[in-house]
């Protein structure tokens, strides 16, 4: 897959086409690529996608923007397993924020991404003021020659799916929920860094993750397995949090114990699939106390995982 960081002042070559957040690529983008995938390959083009860095959320009002549900890194890896041949990430800035609808179709969709066919979802809005909606795409398509689709959200199990309904299940602790409305198991990817070796003074070495987020869409204790250093996932239970036993203001980060696990992987890029959660973060009044809770919690871990096996 291709990443573009920048818009071409002219396209190359046409394209099929779609434009969104994608946060999370859930199970209705992931309908939305599938379409769009399938048309690109019938016409022999490639199917593009054009996201946006940071989100026009985090851009307009960056302290009310909700949690993110993948980093940048991880989206472009999700888009990329669904078959999309090109991503575009624009930078959503003041000038950007300023393009006109008009604008945004001719130096944008025209002009430099060449589209020749257009799929959007049924909310989808652009342009300064939010001014442009699918009946403008229609029209404009007309004179441009491009094609434009849009398509209805998606319902799962009588839910609609959204990444807000995914933010909602996590913030829950539903992770089960997350995973139904996502296709696959909620995911957080980082490399392995070192820490304070506290875990290991406690009796249970930790991966730790840094967490380069500046919300968390979900904390607690969790089941999860880990990919990424071994032929299949690995089970183990996984912290995510500020640590409020250890110290006060401490920055987010993601500890994970491997069960039965010992060897050194410093440095390795990992996944981290959430399973199931187990309890919530809580500060404890000794060290003592949290190896206690800790031991407790590796166990409902073992638990968890015997009893999916076991089904």
């Amino acid at each position: 897959m291709q990443v573009f960081r920048t818009i071409p002042e002219q396209a190359a070559s046409p394209k099929v086409l779609t434009i969104g957040n994608f946060d999370g690529v859930h199970r209705g983008h992931q309908t939305l690529l599938e379409r769009l995938i399938a048309h690109a390959r019938s016409i022999a083009l490639p199917a593009a996608v054009l996201t946006f860095e940071p989100s026009p959320r985090e851009y307009f009002a960056p302290g009310q923007a909700p949690a993110r549900l993948t980093s940048l890194r991880e989206k472009l890896k999700l888009l990329e397993q669904c078959g999309v041949d090109q991503v575009y990430v624009c930078r959503f800035n003041a000038r950007f924020a300023s393009l006109s609808a008009t604008d945004f179709i001719e130096r944008i969709l025209v002009q430099g991404l060449g589209t020749s066919y257009l799929m959007i979802g049924d909310d989808f809005r652009f342009g300064r003021g939010r001014t442009g909606d699918f009946g403008m795409l229609q029209r404009a398509g007309k004179e441009h020659r491009f094609k434009v689709d849009m398509m209805p959200t998606i319902d799962w199990e009588g839910e609609r799916v959204s990444s807000s309904a995914v933010r909602d299940a996590l913030e829950n602790g539903e992770v089960e929920h997350a995973e139904r409305l996502l296709g696959r198991a909620y995911q957080m990817s980082g490399r392995v860094m070192h820490g304070d070796k506290l875990g290991r003074q406690l009796g249970f070495p930790t991966a730790n993750l840094q967490v380069k987020r500046k919300r968390l869409p979900l904390q607690g204790v969790f089941a999860v397995t880990l990919s990424g250093v071994a032929a299949q996932p690995l089970p183990g239970a996984a912290s995510l949090g500020v640590r409020p036993t250890v110290a006060a203001g401490l920055k987010p980060v993601l500890e994970v114990h491997l069960l039965d696990f010992a060897r050194d992987i410093y440095g390795a890029h990992v996944t981290v699939n959430f399973k199931h959660k187990l309890r919530d973060e809580k500060k404890y009044d000794s060290l003592d106390v949290l190896k206690a809770q800790i031991a407790r919690d590796v166990s409902a871990t073992r638990s968890y995982f015997t009893n999916m096996q076991n089904g």
